[in-house]
């Protein structure tokens, strides 16, 4: 029996969630001690996170970049808040999916039961753990890490996706319409800048692992990976 762990402060929402949720014979988790989630997300080890944006100490992006961390579970959240740029805070942060509040419960199962295919179901991967490798670099999607000889950085859902476009296109160009689709299932989130703003923090963790100008803007179509570093003894 999957579990799920809801991370919600409102205590109504929490029980009418999982009272709902039960009915399909999902075993639910309630968070109940908001300044240790993940205390409670190691004790459940659940299949799957709902998580509030709006919580006591700490807000849900946070809880979700921890939770990143340690776990590649499916993490959908669910918020009052309408705001686009929430919206791709949070998928920039780690998260699966997102739905607003007030929502109808046959949406949250329906959104559930995707990630749960996709995750665990006919569409999980069954082979062992993928890495992507150009001269020594190496890309975990997976794990959301990105490692150069002894040096590893942690990657948002996004980042590895553009990175990962960009190692299986090399030494091709990979177009933006083609990363924004990638990105974002549905483009009423997007904006130009958006893809920039991630481009320009894709750059940012090369950098931290001691790599310099690793992606080309190709003018009027995208991006490219440039071999800059050498993977001798890496």
């Amino acid at each position: 029996m999957e579990k799920i762990l809801i991370v919600e402060d409102d205590v109504k929402i929490a029980n009418y969630l999982s009272s709902y949720i039960k009915k399909y014979h999902y075993e639910v988790v309630i968070a109940t001690d908001f300044d240790q989630i993940m205390c409670t997300f190691r004790q459940s080890n659940p299949a799957l996170v709902l998580l509030d944006i709006n919580l006591p100490s700490y807000d849900g992006y946070y809880w979700c970049r921890q939770i990143r961390k340690e776990s590649i579970c499916p993490v959908i959240f669910i918020s009052a808040r309408t705001g686009e740029m929430d919206q791709v805070m949070a998928l920039d942060n780690g998260a699966d999916d997102f739905i607003t509040k007030p929502f109808h419960p046959d949406v949250v199962m329906a959104k559930i039961r995707s990630q749960f295919r996709r995750a665990y179901g006919e569409y999980a991967t069954k082979f062992e753990e993928r890495v992507l490798i150009q001269e020594g670099l190496k890309l975990y999607p997976e794990r959301l890490e990105l490692q150069f000889k002894s040096q590893t950085t942690s990657l948002t859902k996004n980042e590895t996706f553009i990175i990962e476009s960009l190692f299986e296109r090399y030494p091709r160009v990979a177009g933006r319409q083609d990363l924004l689709e990638k990105l974002w299932d549905d483009q009423v989130y997007v904006d130009e800048n958006t893809l920039n703003v991630n481009i320009t923090r894709v750059r940012s963790k090369f950098q931290s692992i001691g790599i310099e100008e690793a992606v080309e803007t190709v003018r009027g179509a995208g991006y490219r990976l440039r071999i800059t570093w050498s993977g001798d003894n890496a």
